[in-house]
């Protein structure tokens, strides 16, 4: 993928990747069995690279409007450093994680397909979108990923911020010598 460099300068301040879920981590369906049981599909991609992120130091977490026993099932099983689940006001949410985690805004990069992200977005150091995103949403952010919602769309934010901070050589000199 080639990268502008003003967004390559910004992925190098990033200290936390944060995302929301349906139409981020997933396509954004959701299934219902006769039973009522929520199920939803997660790319096995995005959960890949968070052990990455976590060993360089990079905060990873979840900011979704709805709440759902499948997603928070998902942010445990992935170890989030925190997950919010059926926030409605999720700029007043970031603002809260800033403070928690002594973070600056630019130091932030969020994920959002949908037009009740534009606010974290607005705020955001680096403002990204799956490729399926919403018009508008595209529109505001700094970065239209390649891949679309549920498709590895986290995966290639990090995948950036990795290697902007010139952190993926360690990853693969260490993976070629299977530690």
């Amino acid at each position: 993928m080639n990268i502008p460099s003003e967004i390559t300068e910004k992925a190098k301040k990033i200290k936390a990747i944060i995302f929301d879920v349906d139409g981020v981590l997933t396509d954004g369906r959701i299934i219902y069995n006769n039973e009522g049981m929520e199920s939803k599909e997660f790319n096995v991609k995005d959960g890949q690279i968070i052990q990455y992120l976590k060993l360089h130091e990079i905060l990873t977490g979840v900011i979704t409007g709805r709440d759902s026993q499948v997603v928070r099932n998902r942010c445990n099983e992935l170890k989030f450093d925190f997950h919010f689940h059926g926030i409605k006001r999720k700029g007043d949410k970031f603002q809260d994680v800033l403070l928690e985690f002594g973070l600056k805004a630019e130091e932030v990069a969020y994920i959002g397909d949908d037009i009740n992200d534009l606010p974290v977005l607005a705020m955001s150091g680096l403002a990204a979108t799956p490729a399926d995103g919403h018009y508008k949403v595209k529109e505001q952010v700094d970065l239209i990923l390649q891949a679309k919602g549920g498709e590895g769309a986290l995966r290639e934010l990090a995948d950036l911020v990795l290697e902007a901070k010139g952190f993926y050589e360690i990853i693969i000199e260490r993976q070629l010598r299977n530690e």
